[in-house]
């Protein structure tokens, strides 16, 4: 848009004149930022108030179960052969729920960072460069838990749900 041939031909055709093309412009710099900021707003609410908690109480049911079947048996090679497995899922939740929470924090932050930018542009390549990737990190520790967790548990819509709605 802002091209000094682009503004000449604008201008020549009558189409817009140089103001009009920087306001344009400076209106896709801002929209791109305010999708970024609210795509990550809603993804912080989304795992703070719905996937944290349901992991954490899927996590809960699974260290019950372990604790009754040890309660339950004497034998300490078959408790460890019936609760290996519970374990080992109780431990990759946690290590999901830890990188959840302390990438949400961070992506916060570097948001609140970005906000104090100015200049348009600059404040939308800040959120591109700077907050867009801890949408895809923080995602993928989602779709593992989604694939951990019981479905009756999970609160929203399971990729393969999705993919046989009619």
């Amino acid at each position: 848009y802002l091209d000094n041939q682009t503004i000449a031909m604008f201008e020549q055709m009558n189409v817009m004149n140089r103001h009009e093309l920087e306001a344009r412009n400076e209106i896709k710099w801002e929209t791109y930022w305010k999708k970024i900021q609210i795509e990550s707003r809603v993804l912080g609410d989304l795992c703070m108030n719905h996937i944290l908690p349901v992991a954490t109480k899927y996590q809960s049911e699974l260290a019950d179960n372990v604790n009754k079947i040890k309660m339950a048996l004497n034998d300490l090679n078959t408790v460890n052969t019936l609760t290996d497995y519970n374990i080992e899922l109780i431990i990759k939740i946690s290590k999901h729920i830890r990188f959840i929470t302390e990438n949400v924090a961070n992506m916060v932050e570097t948001r609140k960072n970005a906000n104090l930018i100015t200049n348009v542009r600059s404040k939308a390549i800040a959120y591109h460069d700077l907050v867009t990737p801890f949408l895809q990190s923080i995602r993928q520790h989602i779709d593992e838990l989604e694939l951990i967790i019981e479905d009756e548990l999970w609160p929203l819509p399971k990729y393969r749900e999705l993919l046989f709605i009619r």
